[in-house]
Order: C-alpha cells, then structure tokens, then sequence
C-alpha cells in the first residue's frame, strides 16, 4: 500500500520527489484520476472543483504534468455498470483524492464501492490525498454537516491507525493552531498528527514518513 497524505497538494520539491518515488516512474509518464467529491457538500464547491483542476487554486495537483488525467465521480457510480469504471482504475497509477467534507466523502467511497475495491487496487496505485482525501484514509474524520447523508455514517476509513490534522497554523484557518490541534489530540486514542501545508505523510506497507519543507507535530495519545 502507498500512500501520500497531503495537507493542500503537491507543495514542494521534496513531495513531489516523494511522489515520483512512490509512482516509480516520472509523473509526465504516470495516469492519474481525480475524486472531486469532497468539495461539493462545502460552500461553492463547483467552482472550487473547476479551479484545482486548472490549477488557479492551491497547491499544484491535478495540473503536475500527468500523462493523463481523468475524472471520477463517486456518487455517479452506482448508477453505472462496474466494467465502466473499475477497468480505468486498474489502468491509473494515482488516486488523486481532493478535500472538503470526509463524512461525504466516506460515505460515497462507500456507497460507490470503491472502499471495498481499495485494498487490492493500492497493490499497485498510488494514493495521493489532499485534506479530506488524507484524513479519510486515517481513523478519524470531520464534517461540515452541508449535506444530506445519515448523521452516523463513518467520517473516515481507517487504513492507517493514526489520525491527521491539515492545514496547521494556516492564517485562514485560526481553528486549526498548535494549541487548538494539541486540545483536539489529547480527545482521540490515537497518535495525530498536525502538518501544514508544506508537510504530508507518506506511508508504504505500514511504514510511517514524514515528508517536509514547513513544520509538523506528533501527538501521542
């Protein structure tokens, strides 16, 4: 399994180098699709879709240089026959998994049956998350409650036994300071830890890398 957790994208040369190591080969020879799921349950969700798609916002992502890049909709599949979609994901070498809501999301991992189809496709993908798309591969999500899907569903799905904090000290975010994420750590039974958006999370077979030019913390339960 591999796994590269990002706080807001592809920021910097050493997550980038950390992805090209992941992928095996360049990003320009490498397949990708985009799961923009996430950012529809928050406010102009649409609009922010089009933008990391063309790169206008954040951190570069889906705009790297990919030799292709498609779009996958979750909340789309169920609709359509199975050979349709899981034929192009065993083709992809990444897994591009945007942010927003990580109850939403989970819910239509889920719902779609991607959840289920994860285990045996990280055998050889990469999975690149962004915020949400990081956090919902951890055992501990959030929500923005801008949506419709049952109160109790899960808000993330628990492949990696630590929980992550996005965004740290970033200035549009005051909730999300050192001491605001120290108080949230110390409520969960489980390691955190709280990257900014220089600093992601890189996981191979279980094993555990920090990977950053900005600042971080480990909080141990």
């Amino acid at each position: 399994m591999k796994l590269l957790l990002t706080s807001a994208g592809i920021s910097n040369r050493s997550i980038q180098n950390a992805l090209i190591e992941l992928l095996g080969k360049p990003i320009a020879e490498s397949s990708a699709l985009f799961i923009p799921t996430a950012i529809y349950a928050i406010p102009n969700g649409g609009d922010i879709v089009r933008r990391v798609i063309c790169g206008s916002l954040g951190d570069p992502f889906c705009d790297l240089g990919w030799k292709s890049l498609g779009l996958l909709e979750l909340t789309a599949l169920p609709s359509i026959k199975k050979e349709l979609w899981i034929d192009m994901l065993q083709e992809t070498d990444a897994l591009l998994v945007g942010g927003g809501d990580c109850q939403y999301l989970t819910y239509w991992m889920q719902q779609s049956g991607l959840a289920k189809l994860l285990p045996s496709l990280l055998n050889k993908m990469v999975y690149v998350g962004l915020s949400a798309g990081s956090m919902i591969m951890t055992r501990f999500g959030t929500t923005y409650g801008h949506h419709t899907v049952p109160a109790h569903s899960d808000k993330s799905l628990g492949f990696v036994d630590f929980a992550l904090h996005p965004h740290l000290d970033y200035e549009l975010f005051p909730e999300n300071s050192m001491a605001n994420i120290e108080k949230l750590a110390a409520t969960i039974p489980l390691p955190s830890y709280a990257i900014d958006d220089q600093t992601a999370i890189k996981v191979v077979d279980g094993v555990i890398e920090v990977v950053t030019e900005g600042h971080w913390k480990l909080f141990n339960p």
